[in-house]
């Protein structure tokens, strides 16, 4: 049974979603049990058929973060796994039709796969609860905004973390080689905020270089921690080429249409 990572890629300058690949940290460092409440999850249809991977974070026991192209129809069912090696624990462990928990995905009312970019927002309701010493925190509004204030945006960094391959996309058989489900982390800096025409004020550009690391084919829907917090400055969302060179693409969570849907939706699942 093969499963699709799940990517969403910008190429030549326009955004552009594939349904063949999931975005993966590259040029990271193992995390470990550095974020153990970020899991990596298996979208399956209602026949129980895997379709793709992404990543995630819990932000309760019970509510799981990831990208709107990670929850989008067909899916229909999500389990989920946090071992921080999933690939060491197969097939024992389940993978990939039974995770540590599985859930309900659901997608950001205004997400539309042809413009996936925009409301690039996904949870899953977990069927149980999974219980962490810490769990994922959403920003506060517009917490962002302040960054494209401040000098020096080179020195503004991010920690990018997911699951899968730690290098560039040379080819098919490259990429199921390098597919390993282990948990990576990046330190990716930002590059752009709030620019008209191209991330607008719902998306950050990242570095993607061997110097800060980034996100590639395996971190769809990963967290985007403000810096060494756990405060979720948005979810890898696309990539600008099929090699991963040169930025990220991440969609940010601290805007109102965001935080009103998950409050309004899910906030019987949030921390009060």
């Amino acid at each position: 049974m093969s499963i699709k990572s799940r990517t969403a890629l910008a190429v030549v300058g326009a955004l552009v979603a594939s349904a063949a690949t999931v975005l993966a940290v590259k040029y990271g460092e193992l995390d470990g049990n550095r974020h153990p409440y970020v899991g990596l999850l298996v979208a399956q249809d209602a026949e129980g058929n895997p379709l793709w991977r992404c990543s995630g974070t819990l932000l309760s026991p019970t509510l799981f973060l990831t990208a709107g192209h990670c929850t989008e129809a067909p899916a229909a069912h999500v389990e989920i796994w946090f071992d921080a090696d999933v690939d060491a624990g197969i097939p024992s462990n389940g993978y990939p039709f039974n995770g540590n928990v599985g859930g309900t995905p659901y997608t950001h009312p205004q997400y539309d796969p042809n413009a996936f970019f925009r409301y690039d927002l996904g949870v899953v309701v977990l069927d149980a609860p999974v219980n962490m010493p810490a769990y994922g925190v959403l920003p506060k509004l517009d917490e962002l905004d302040r960054l494209a204030t401040r000098r020096g945006k080179q020195d503004i960094a991010f920690t990018a973390v997911g699951y899968g391959i730690q290098a560039s996309f040379p080819d098919a058989a490259a990429w199921k080689e390098q597919a390993a489900r282990v948990r990576y982390l990046a330190r990716p800096q930002l590059l752009q905020i709030n620019v008209p025409g191209y991330v607008g004020d719902f998306s950050l550009l990242l570095s993607n270089n061997a110097s800060t690391g980034g996100t590639c084919f395996g971190d769809s829907g990963g967290p985007n921690f403000i810096g060494d917090s756990n405060v979720i400055g948005g979810v890898t969302s696309f990539a600008k080429n099929g090699n991963c060179a040169g930025s990220g693409g991440v969609y940010r969570v601290d805007r109102a249409d965001d935080l009103d849907w998950l409050n309004s939706e899910f906030g019987a699942y949030l921390p009060q």
